[in-house]
């Protein structure tokens, strides 16, 4: 699934800002791994994106891969979704919205609900601290899995 370009440049104007802010250099690789992420809502994982960057940029490591999500990461420029089993994808869209993971394909996709955005926090949870943002990952099967599914019956 590819982003809008309109959608994307939003994310790249972002990212600039965001870096600028911070004083960190907007570095051709750094630059080139966040684009790779702002322009697809498929949810990557790491060595996925570092296999794309790889083929503009020959130069671009593993370690440095890693490096630069984490940073993202702690920035606040992208999410890590977790999957059930294998490694964590990575998601450039940090709108308010949660995730469906397929637990036969390990499709990750996007869910926007207004319910699951206002979730009361429980007094259990109070009790603990204060909350400051909520993630829900649904686990389910994906259309498209459950339809192979039916036509192997």
């Amino acid at each position: 699934m590819t982003v809008p370009k309109r959608e994307i440049n939003r994310r790249m104007r972002r990212f600039q800002a965001v870096c600028r802010r911070h004083g960190l250099k907007l570095t051709h690789q750094r630059t080139e791994i966040f684009r790779e992420l702002a322009s697809t809502a498929e949810h990557p994982d790491a060595e996925t994106v570092y296999r794309q960057v790889h083929e503009r940029i020959p130069a671009v490591s593993l370690d440095t891969m890693y490096r630069t999500l984490a940073l993202l990461e702690d920035k606040g420029l992208i999410r890590k979704a977790e999957v059930r089993s294998g490694p964590g994808r990575y998601d450039a869209n940090t709108d308010r919205h949660h995730h469906f993971v397929c637990t036969e394909c390990g499709r990750v996709a996007d869910v926007y609900c207004d319910e699951m955005d206002n979730l009361p926090v429980p007094a259990s949870v109070r009790k603990i601290g204060t909350v400051t943002s909520c993630h829900v990952r649904l686990d389910g099967i994906c259309s498209r899995c459950a339809g192979r599914k039916r036509e192997r019956q």
